[in-house]
């Protein structure tokens, strides 16, 4: 009888598996398709016929919208679940790539835009799935898989895409190319075995006692359609036990079975979504955004003025420069596999692997803007693409390690929202430091970096003391 359930329980364990790997596979084709369109943007906008400055506003909408709808998305997807959350996204985010594939003129590129700011966040969503679907432990992992993966999309699609564009209208075939590429991760999304996963963490909740030679802990987690549970009230002492926590589990479990919330009424949708927002923007995790903010701008400070810079001090061809570019982008993406093995030899320990990652970033970025020739360029874009690969993984590991993985898809979301202040932040910055020396970029990261490592210097302590509080309560 102990064999049959453990092979039960194994199989639906495939179950979990097949959509992981389904993941990986809808984050590839996805930055594939959009890295095909990015490039040729600018291109598209200056042949309708816009002004400079009139291209710079239409470029920065899509920034704006993101910047407000990546908490409220990330939001409702741990209202409504993952997987209509996740749909949605991708078939908005489809008609917004249709209508630039039709666009004409100015007013329909940005109407264009639209759909695309606001509901591209199906990565984010993505990532908050992978969070239901793993342990603590596990997380790491395949967050660094999953960014892999990505990566490797974003570095191939701009070859397809250029080699589109040398045909005759190049650019709407390229949109169009990456609608259907939206199309087809939304046919993927809907086919995987959702319905495995919620049976196999529902029987694993209710056999926790009985199975325990037969699976790992991360077995135990609740995924709902691809979310938790979404309660909203204070968890009660009598809450605590592990039988009122099963029935409560297999009630909401019942509960999405007859009325879905993707289909409850929108102000109830709504009310749910601002309840997980505030939670996030009262709690104490202002320090890990603000070293996510200050690291995203000396980030993107580093690749700012790249190419200029490169031309400016080493007389170096743009060519040249690509190529240097392409090189770190594809160690970037490889870094993704090293995460699982790093954290695994700090032991899990994310806050110290997080201080480490940024202490090597801020020295990297301080070798690359006191280069003396182009072999001490490649040795800083060398490892600088590792650190920070790294360094992002253990940000979003620890904001979902505080923050609490019932609202892993706000969380994430949220942390979207500070980066995108960042993109905001970075060429403002870049542009008035370039007047003073084209090293001027890298010098304010490094001080913003520094800035960072301090933070961390200060605020890790009491982390680990909150941690030890809570321990000692457990």
């Amino acid at each position: 009888m102990n064999n049959q359930k453990c092979s039960t329980l194994f199989l639906k364990a495939r179950g979990r598996r097949r959509i992981i790997q389904c993941i990986y596979v809808v984050g590839f084709m996805d930055l594939f398709g959009v890295s095909m369109i990015i490039p040729l943007l600018s291109h598209h906008v200056k042949a309708l016929g816009a002004s400079p400055t009139v291209a710079g506003v239409v470029g920065s909408t899509y920034g704006i919208l993101q910047l407000f709808s990546s908490t409220i998305v990330g939001g409702w997807s741990d209202v409504v679940g993952r997987r209509y959350s996740l749909l949605t996204c991708l078939l908005l985010s489809a008609f917004g790539y249709v209508l630039l594939g039709m666009s004409s003129s100015i007013a329909l590129f940005v109407l264009a835009r639209i759909p695309v700011g606001l509901f591209k966040h199906s990565l984010s969503i993505c990532r908050a799935l992978l969070s239901d679907l793993v342990s603590e432990s596990e997380r790491p992992l395949v967050m660094g898989h999953f960014n892999a993966a990505s990566s490797v999309g974003f570095i191939l699609g701009p070859v397809v895409g250029g080699y589109l564009t040398e045909h005759e209208g190049g650019f709407y075939t390229s949109s169009f190319t990456c609608a259907a590429i939206f199309l087809i991760n939304a046919g993927l999304v809907w086919m995987l075995p959702w319905s495995e996963t919620l049976a196999y963490s529902t029987d694993t909740n209710s056999s926790n006692n009985k199975s325990k030679g037969c699976h790992d802990n991360h077995f135990k987690k609740s995924v709902h359609n691809g979310s938790h549970a979404n309660s909203h009230h204070p968890v009660l002492p009598a809450e605590t036990e592990p039988g009122f926590r099963d029935a409560g589990k297999h009630r909401s479990f019942l509960r999405w079975m007859e009325v879905p919330l993707f289909f409850q009424p929108a102000w109830r949708q709504l009310s749910s979504v601002g309840s997980k927002i505030h939670t996030v923007a009262s709690s104490d995790m202002w320090d890990l955004f603000l070293v996510r903010l200050l690291m995203a701008i000396a980030i993107m400070l580093y690749y700012s003025n790249f190419s200029l810079a490169m031309e400016e001090r080493f007389s170096l061809k743009p060519k040249v420069t690509g190529y240097l570019i392409s090189y770190s982008s594809t160690l970037g993406a490889l870094a993704g596999f090293l995460v699982g093995p790093v954290t695994q030899l700090y032991g899990n320990n994310m806050p110290a692997l997080l201080l480490h990652s940024t202490v090597l970033t801020c020295s990297l970025i301080f070798l690359y803007a006191a280069a003396p020739n182009v072999w001490q360029v490649l040795l800083s874009s060398t490892f600088f693409a590792i650190s920070t690969t790294i360094g992002r993984t253990c940000i979003t590991d620890l904001e979902l390690q505080r923050g609490g993985v019932q609202a892993s898809g706000t969380l994430i979301g949220a942390g979207q929202s500070v980066t995108a202040v960042g993109r905001v932040l970075a060429p403002l910055l870049s542009g008035l430091t370039q007047e003073f020396s084209p090293c001027g970029p890298p010098s304010l990261g490094v001080v913003l970096a520094l800035a960072a490592v301090g933070l961390l210097l200060i605020r890790i302590p009491k982390w680990d003391g909150r941690g030890m509080t809570k321990a000692a309560k457990l």
